[in-house]
């Protein structure tokens, strides 16, 4: 999966230091303005169920999306006509009796909540940042951070959000494609922690998948682990999966209680993920598998980047980077965390080091066996 936004071309000549001219790097930053104000509008969309009703009630004069989502006429207009003039919407008619229709593309990527190109929630994970600018800022001068609790709801379940139907429908044969370690997965009665669980979804699907597996899920964050009881329990699953607020680093007291360990993109996130990745080592013993799922970024750095890594240095500016520093004393990893990171975490907290497993496509996102 790709960002939808392109940047203009760049020819570098080895060893000479160049960049875009005035005019390109102009109509660039005009586009992102564009685009940002798309992202805005979008947040409206989502959060004020604008576009769920457009997409389950049909096309809608602005008075009767207002009367529908009970919200006010004039701004829902000004909405309406904003969505047709930049091509999400399409309109029919003329004046007061303009309807507007969420064509059938945009409302799966703005409505379906199971669909692998949901992307709704990211105007969420954008907005949440934003609204601590001034926070971010003072974080960038004294070197502090800005923790995931700060960023609130619209982090919190856009994550979740976002994540959740790559864990329904991708997680069981990802894993799958690892014989070893479905292998383990698929026993009766084993044990399975999912540290940093978030909304839980994780949690859930390996449960869905693995029926005879017993699942433990531990967040640093109490809302998320409130979100994630709730979700297991509407899910069916409360009875085999169980969630904690806990820090990870505490997990050692647990030695030898697990088969097996994940950690679903959030290694990155963490202040002292050494103390975690040791923690967790002693939790599953010598015998027990750990796996961590973290970014698909690339093995090394390189300017101009992709899209992907454009896309994760945002992340890491706005919110991993300031998370990861909230916390003192803190190894500030970023987004960005690369496979020798990763390695080299793995190796101070006791395993030999990281492979990445060949799980095929999975998004965003690589798996790695710590061993």
């Amino acid at each position: 999966m790709t960002t939808t936004s392109h940047l203009p071309e760049v020819s570098i000549t080895p060893g000479e230091a160049t960049g875009p001219t005035a005019d390109a790097f102009a109509e660039r930053l005009f586009a992102s303005t564009l685009g940002t104000f798309d992202v805005l509008a979008v947040y409206l969309g989502d959060r004020l169920g604008w576009y769920r009703s457009l997409a389950t009630g049909g096309s809608a004069t602005p008075a009767e999306l207002a009367n529908r989502t009970f919200t006010d006429e004039r701004y829902a207009q000004e909405w309406l006509e904003q969505q047709a003039v930049v091509g999400i919407l399409t309109v029919t008619g003329e004046g007061e009796n303009r309807r507007f229709t969420l064509p059938p593309g945009p409302a799966e990527v703005l409505t379906d909540a199971d669909s692998l190109t949901y992307l709704a929630p990211l105007a969420r994970m954008v907005l949440a940042p934003a609204a601590q600018l001034p926070a971010l800022l003072e974080a960038y001068r004294s070197g502090g951070g800005v923790s995931w609790d700060e960023l609130g709801a619209d982090a919190r379940e856009s994550q979740a959000d976002m994540n959740k139907p790559w864990f329904e429908q991708r997680l069981a044969s990802a894993l799958a494609a690892v014989p070893d370690v479905h292998e383990v997965l698929d026993r009766p009665g084993t044990r399975i922690l999912d540290v940093g669980c978030g909304g839980g979804w994780s949690s859930i699907a390996l449960a869905h998948a693995y029926p005879y597996a017993i699942v433990h899920g531990v967040d640093l964050d109490l809302p998320s682990v409130e979100l994630a009881r709730t979700n297991a329990e509407a899910a069916g699953v409360a009875d085999r999966v169980r969630f904690e607020h806990s820090d990870g680093s505490a997990l050692g007291a647990h030695e030898g209680s697990y088969d097996v360990a994940f950690a679903f993109e959030c290694v990155h996130d963490m202040a002292q993920p050494v103390e975690v990745l040791r923690s967790v080592r002693q939790a599953v013993g010598p015998d027990g598998l750990v796996i961590v799922m973290d970014e698909a970024v690339a093995d090394e750095f390189t300017a101009p980047g992709d899209e992907i890594e454009q896309l994760m240095y945002g992340y890491s500016l706005f919110i991993c980077l300031p998370d990861g520093r909230s916390a003192s004393p803190s190894e500030a990893t970023g987004t960005v965390m690369r496979h020798s990171t990763l390695a080299s975490y793995a190796r101070r907290a006791g395993f030999a080091g990281a492979d990445v497993l060949p799980t095929g496509d999975f998004g965003l996102f690589r798996f790695y066996r710590l061993h």
